[in-house]
């Protein structure tokens, strides 16, 4: 198979897409609507969270059989992302007939719909939920919809006009993709690396400027090291949740983008006994599935990260490079003892995640090093695991702070326990003040004094725009006591509860 030079190659509806000249920040939202004339998909925010613009993206099944897809932000997602990948938008729907699709139908029958503008997304994100459940509760219908608003209508028409459409079974609600499947093998990216005549890698860009800036997207970790290491500044791309964002809001312009999506490595996840070893494009929707038996809190922490296509595309790599002072994931991570892989070159090494920050936004990676993977540990029996996050608004929302505590009961008394936080500091961090408060006590001996002073001691008081200093303090000190209020006792029956102070 031969390549075609500086053009991003996708299937839309049967057909292939090659788009030639596009700038490697394009998005796919302003790509569908300026140059395919696809103006169903709507730009509202810019920035993931309305859902106005949701379409969904396609890849070969691992049996290259059938297409599997996730829904995604078409106005954050950069359109050499979607090379060698097949692409859905509310015009896809329409059959060849001339009819509607199942939830376009039962939209209009529940009167789901009114000014029109949000329902495009709506209707792609409920279509793909049907793919994969062909019958949804109430619960997953919100759920799928937590990313797509509506001011007009209100969910209750459109959660029924759902329910409705399910009744019409999976075959009339699965999409029109028979055609796709021969495509995307057609198109689809080199699994092996390309070599030069001195026997080194070259990664081939996808798009190249007469600059030299440029986007790849390498299909092997070699590649990806390789490529780091002759361009130590260069941005690595998951799932385009924050890149996008400044390219839209901040107008960035990265010289070189390095795409990860299509490195299979970065995309396993390795269990054993102890713990789970989690590739760097891992999305948090698949987390979110491999610690829900385990983790319920951590589960529940991820679902509330961000909608269905948010969490569909972003990563735990991600948002653990990412840095941010309200990462949701951190806090979890360090309270469960995570450890990062990094690696530059050949070169690995192990870092503590509770090590791996030195600032707001700064950490210990070297130049061309980049995270590899997450060890995540398996909670060993007797270990409890708590975490709860705060917000203004339950779903979709930025974290006031996000409190996670880990911790054995060994003869009644608190041990190896584990407290972090986000939303305190600069950085998600442990709180080591505060798990010398817990270690060693009864978890009805723990008081609120004790725990403030820690608090005093261990932060510094700074408002936010998220909640005040006070407030946060407050919250800090009481999901502490909430976890070991709800403590299990050597009998399995709940200490009593404290009053609150």
């Amino acid at each position: 198979m031969t390549q075609v030079t500086n053009t991003v190659r996708f299937v839309l509806d049967g057909k292939i897409v090659e788009a030639q000249g596009e700038r490697r920040t394009t998005t796919v939202l302003d790509y569908l609507r300026e140059q395919l004339q696809r103006t169903g998909s709507k730009e509202g925010c810019a920035e993931g969270d309305c859902g106005a613009c949701v379409v969904l993206v396609g890849e070969l099944n691992a049996a290259g059989t059938g297409v599997d897809y996730v829904p995604s932000n078409a106005c954050i997602q950069l359109l050499p992302t979607l090379d060698g990948k097949s692409l859905k938008t509310i015009e896809s729907l329409k059959r060849a007939d001339g009819t509607l699709h199942p939830v376009q139908e039962a939209l209009v029958s529940c009167h789901g719909s009114q000014c029109g503008f949000c329902t495009p997304g709506i209707v792609m994100s409920l279509t793909g939920l049907l793919q994969t459940v062909p019958t949804p509760t109430r619960d997953q219908i919100t759920n799928s919809l937590s990313g797509n608003l509506c001011r007009c209508t209100g969910y209750k028409p459109i959660v029924d006009a759902t329910l409705v459409a399910s009744q019409a079974g999976a075959e009339q609600l699965k999409l029109d993709d028979g055609a796709d499947v021969a495509l995307l093998q057609q198109i689809r990216r080199a699994r092996s690396p390309s070599y030069n005549l001195e026997g080194e890698i070259v990664v081939q860009p996808v798009v190249r400027t007469r600059k030299g800036n440029e986007f790849v997207s390498p299909a092997t970790l070699a590649e990806v090291a390789q490529y780091m290491l002759q361009h130590p500044q260069a941005t690595l791309l998951a799932g385009s949740t924050e890149i996008g964002l400044q390219v839209n809001k901040q107008f960035s312009r990265p010289e070189h983008i390095v795409y990860l999506g299509n490195v299979a490595e970065l995309r396993r996840v390795q269990e054993s006994a102890s713990g789970w070893r989690i590739g760097a494009q891992v999305s948090l929707s698949q987390v979110e599935r491999l610690v829900t038996r385990d983790y319920p809190d951590f589960a529940e922490v991820l679902r509330r990260f961000g909608s269905p296509p948010i969490r569909s595309t972003a990563t735990l790599a991600g948002n653990i490079a990412n840095g941010s002072p309200i990462g949701d994931s951190m806090p979890c991570l360090m309270a469960l003892g995570a450890t990062l892989v990094l690696r530059r070159g050949e070169q690995l090494r192990s870092v503590a995640l509770d090590d791996f920050y030195t600032g707001q936004k700064a950490n210990v990676l070297q130049g061309g090093e980049f995270i590899e993977a997450i060890d995540l540990p398996k909670l060993t029996p007797g270990g409890v695991f708590r975490a709860h996050k705060l917000s203004k608004r339950f779903d979709q929302d930025i974290s006031a702070t996000c409190c996670a505590l880990s911790y054995r009961l060994q003869g009644g008394k608190l041990a190896q326990v584990k407290l972090a936080y986000n939303g305190l500091t600069p950085f998600p961090s442990r709180a080591p003040l505060l798990e010398a408060v817990l270690q060693g006590r009864e978890p009805a001996e723990v008081s609120a004094q004790q725990l403030d002073a820690a608090i005093a001691a261990s932060f510094t008081a700074r408002d936010g725009l998220r909640a005040s200093w006070r407030y946060r303090a407050l919250v800090a000190r009481n999901l502490v006591l909430q976890f070991l209020e709800e403590a299990p006792t050597a009998s399995g029956v709940d200490i009593a509860k404290e009053v609150l102070a």
